[in-house]
């Protein structure tokens, strides 16, 4: 997505029956600030109003710490996520109280079997006294949506989301309508069960930019739990204490606060071997074979993406590299090169730096690459998921 067709778009925003909210995406940030060294002054705003978005989140989700700060990060970053995770894990719970806390217009869309493209997107409606047709516009047009169980839909219904996701507008008809700014989908889907569902396909995994797995919470975490809903259940009946974790709550990250993040994560420093690394990482997850079938790192399919002093740097060795591309069917996109680098620099504002380490990139480099690897049968066969496939990778290259 170009940065000058979303603000042309964003013009035209409160015709979409959103909000009129100022936002700029970070892409556009990256357009022209990428030279602006971030202020120490920048750097401690920032840290406060991630500091104040962590306490909000605290308030009701307990632990879950890398859920919350995904979450921020791809508001910040301009993206969407993908939470996978067993049911009663908060993941709905989460997303509510990020767009009470931010102040943002929320809708769920429960995906079922029997859902229809236009129950998202909207349709056209015909008006018989006026003898045309009009628009009636889906849940679609919100700043966050939660697509809850997206993996209960078919792929006709999952594919409504993929131009607005990637473009930010929707075609119905033949008018095209843009999307509210900021416009963030958060997908969820339940890893135990598989009758009835229907994988999401590789665009649309593609277009997300994070995909962040909800583990069971520790034993001292899960008491807290009890406790504070207990305590709720103490003050109130289940209902209003239920219904106070969305309605009434005072926005701590409002979009003036979102566009300060945006602004100083585009600010953060990233030195070209950092960059470099960062390419050389999704590169290696790009099975590519050479003439005599053996697999090297490439760039294009054809040919060593380092060449000469950094090709030793940079370069897999062949046994590891052919020990790791056998697990892999297809690597990553060059848009989870563009994911790894925004999102390594947001992983360092967190940590309160003013520049990219090779620990924000392997941090990132989970999140970011673990939807986007089509494994092969034999790492099901070995038992291994994506993040070992990723852990191994990134033993593999060595960091700047």
């Amino acid at each position: 997505m170009q940065p000058e067709k979303r603000q042309k778009v964003n013009a035209d925003v409160p015709s979409a029956g959103c909000p009129p909210i100022a936002l700029t995406s970070l892409a556009v940030y990256n357009n022209g600030m990428t030279d602006t060294p971030l202020s120490a002054d920048d750097l401690i705003r920032a840290k406060d109003l991630v500091d104040k978005y962590r306490r909000a989140m605290a308030q009701r989700i307990v632990g879950q710490e890398d859920m919350l700060d995904g979450l921020l990060t791809a508001l910040i970053a301009g993206g969407h996520i993908l939470l996978e995770g067993a049911p009663g894990l908060a993941k709905t719970l989460a997303v509510k109280r990020l767009a009470a806390i931010t102040g943002l217009e929320f809708k769920r869309i429960q995906f079922t079997a029997d859902l229809l493209p236009a129950d998202l997107t909207g349709t056209m409606i015909w008006e018989p006294d006026k003898s045309v047709f009009s628009v009636r516009k889906g849940p679609v047009f919100t700043n966050i949506v939660l697509a809850d169980e997206i993996n209960r839909a078919p792929a006709k219904v999952q594919s409504a989301l993929l131009e607005a996701m990637e473009e930010y507008q929707v075609t119905i008809g033949e008018q095209t309508w843009p999307l509210c700014d900021p416009f963030f989908v958060l997908a969820t889907q339940n890893p135990i069960e598989h009758e009835g569902t229907y994988p999401l396909p590789e665009a649309q995994l593609d277009r997300f930019l994070l995909k962040l797995k909800i583990d069971y919470p520790g034993a001292e975490d899960e008491l807290n739990i009890v406790r504070l809903n207990q305590t709720d259940w103490n003050q109130k009946c289940e209902t209003a204490a239920r219904t106070q974790t969305s309605a009434g709550m005072e926005t701590v990250l409002g979009t003036d606060s979102i566009t300060a993040l945006r602004t100083a994560a585009a600010r953060v420093h990233v030195d070209e071997q950092i960059e470099r690394y960062i390419v050389s990482i999704v590169a290696a997850t790009r099975p590519a074979r050479d003439k005599a079938g053996r697999s090297v790192l490439a760039g294009g399919g054809k040919k060593p993406f380092y060449a000469g002093a950094d090709a030793a740097a940079f370069a897999m060795p062949k046994a590891q590299s052919e020990g790791i591309y056998r697990y892999i069917s297809f690597g990553a996109s060059p848009r989870a090169s563009i994911a790894l680098h925004n999102c390594a620099k947001i992983k360092a504002l967190f940590a309160g730096n003013t520049f990219v380490r090779p620990e924000d990139v392997k941090t990132a480099a989970f999140p970011v690459l673990r939807h986007r690897l089509s494994l092969s049968y034999e790492a099901e066969a070995d038992g291994l998921d994506a993040d070992a496939v990723i852990t191994r990778i990134l033993a593999s290259v060595p960091a700047p």
